[in-house]
């Protein structure tokens, strides 16, 4: 019977310096990066099939009420959703690749994220403060995409 592998203390303090702890570090960071992908791959595949779902059940499903049982909003609002999961995806792409956070491509899914949830907000039950919010995060998004784009030319 083999008895189990002891970690001396030189093991650990040979981990604990500072490039083979980086490296350790590095190795967790990029595992944990292509797990994140591949759930994200997993999320937009989901995600445009119940798309796929809803535009079936819309165009060819019959009903009394009319064309679309939902609303144009509710479509877009789903297909904005994938779009902005595809740029997270980017954005998890990137990191592997250069292993960097681009912030103009963060801003841009930001950008997205808001624009889906103006487009698919009912003006008659979102109270006046939160339009403001909103507005003050589109207009702070935009003037940061705008500096940073500046900033890269």
């Amino acid at each position: 019977m083999a008895r189990p592998r002891r970690f001396p203390l030189s093991s650990l303090a040979h981990n604990l310096k500072d490039d083979v702890f980086l490296k350790r570090l590095g190795q967790i960071e990029s595992m944990v990066s292509k797990i994140l992908s591949i759930a994200m791959v997993v999320v937009i595949l989901v995600t445009t099939v119940d798309l796929a779902l809803v535009l079936y059940r819309s165009l060819f499903v019959s009903d009394d009420i009319g064309f679309f049982k939902t609303t144009l909003t509710d479509i877009f609002g789903l297909f904005l959703s994938v779009l902005i999961a595809l740029e997270i995806l980017e954005n998890i792409t990137a990191y592997i690749r250069k292993h960097v956070v681009q912030v103009e491509l963060v801003i841009a899914t930001a950008l997205t994220a808001v624009g889906r949830k103006l487009i698919i907000l009912d003006l008659e039950t979102v109270p006046g403060v939160s339009l403001i919010g909103l507005a003050i995060a589109i207009f702070a998004l935009s003037v940061s995409y705008l500096i940073v784009r500046t900033v890269h030319r």
